[in-house]
């Protein structure tokens, strides 16, 4: 954003070539298959440990209205913590495809320059047969969730745009969906497997999220509940309600909590 630019603004692309995802990772998607925006905020209404509600209200907005445009059933659209929305795969429970994927950056936090800037990719109008070979078994698009029916981007941007507005206007009174956001997140209740920053992993079940912080919270063998913020992991790679990640047992669970409170959500595909 710049001087003199209102809040909230908004850059939509068709195609994209070169995009960042989290942690570095690279980006793609052809012409006509996604919706790919960028949204600028001005947040020097939120303290810096409130900054992930920017993205959260962003995946919120987006979620009901991809069901709207896609047509699909309330509540079929997921979260998964702390950057993706996902689809529980028809073929195979355990299986989670993703549908999207939000990057959040700021700048200035906690003061009265704040700046905010979230990008969102959506898998709209993108058949089967044109993902990413390196993709195709963790990927799906509003039109293959759907069972083939066209999906018009333009129609989700406007569902979007119609839902975004009175989210953020409440962010900025002081009230955010903690409800909604809990009841859409697709971790809740897995087993997972966590990997952190300095390349090691960590294996727990997720037992929800902090609606204040924003944090991952983890239980292991015995119960006991550690919270994990954006910033302090990698990946987050699920598993199924009985407790394996890909055929492994989850063992004790140990993680340190930083106060990386200023970490908007990433996106990684």
């Amino acid at each position: 954003m710049t001087e003199g630019t209102p809040e909230v603004c908004l850059a939509v692309a068709d195609e994209q070539t070169a995009g960042r995802g989290r942690s570095g990772r690279s980006w793609v998607a052809p012409s006509g298959a996604a919706l790919l925006l960028s949204l600028g905020f001005e947040p020097t209404y939120l303290e810096p440990d409130r900054l992930w509600r920017l993205g959260a209200v962003v995946a919120l907005a987006m979620v009901d209205a991809a069901e709207e445009a896609a047509g699909l059933p309330v509540g079929m659209l997921k979260l998964k913590w702390p950057n993706d929305i996902v689809v529980e795969a028809l073929e195979a429970a355990a299986c989670i495809r993703k549908v999207a994927g939000i990057l959040g950056e700021t700048e200035g936090a906690g003061t009265t320059g704040a700046r905010a800037a979230v990008g969102i990719g959506v898998n709209a109008d993108w058949p089967r047969d044109r993902f990413p070979a390196e993709l195709a078994a963790t990927m799906t698009s509003l039109r293959e969730v759907s069972r083939g029916r066209p999906v018009d981007a333009v129609v989700v941007l406007d569902e979007f745009l119609l839902r975004l507005e009175p989210r953020v206007l409440a962010l900025r009174d002081g009230h955010f969906d903690v409800a909604g956001w809990h009841s859409r997140q697709v971790t809740t209740g897995r087993a997972i497997r966590i990997e952190m920053p300095d390349g090691s992993t960590q294996r727990g079940t997720a037992v929800g999220v902090d609606g204040a912080t924003g944090a991952l919270l983890v239980a292991d063998g015995a119960g006991v509940e550690r919270e994990l913020l954006v910033g302090e992991v990698t990946h987050v790679r699920l598993g199924s309600a009985t407790g394996e990640v890909r055929g492994e047992p989850a063992p004790g669970f140990a993680a340190t909590a930083r106060a990386v409170r200023d970490s908007a959500a990433g996106v990684t595909q």
